[in-house]
């Protein structure tokens, strides 16, 4: 019986699941979650964000899982930069951040929904 697509089928990729969010985080979470929690409107972009995500991952009728969240943060990315998106090579402005961070700062806010077990 084949695993569904949104769960990872082998340690390995859990592992590598977890890292990519670990290194998202690290990138733009820690900031950008800092920065929503002291801004009214970048926190409610983030959340619009977050329902986006969770409606793509169908999040509304089977959990979110880190694998789903890990694979949907690398396909944003990929498409960005595919479109010359270019990530920040410094500290980010939260003060204006574009789609591609907002929708990856959402990916972050939902990684800490998730039960800390699963990013252990």
């Amino acid at each position: 019986m084949r695993a569904p697509n949104h769960r990872a089928e082998t340690p390995s990729a859990a592992l590598s699941a977890r890292a990519t969010l670990a290194t998202l985080t690290a990138a733009v979470g820690t900031s950008g979650l800092a920065a929503a929690a002291a801004e009214p409107g970048l926190l409610a972009a983030v959340d619009q964000h977050a329902a986006g995500v969770r409606d793509s991952l169908h999040g509304d009728h089977r959990p979110l899982t880190v694998a789903a969240l890990a694979g949907y943060a690398e396909g944003v990315r990929a498409a960005a930069l595919e479109h010359g998106w270019r990530p920040p090579a410094g500290p980010v402005d939260w003060a204006q951040p574009d789609w591609a961070l907002t929708r990856l700062l959402a990916v972050c806010l939902l990684a800490r929904s998730l039960d800390p077990r699963d990013l252990a």
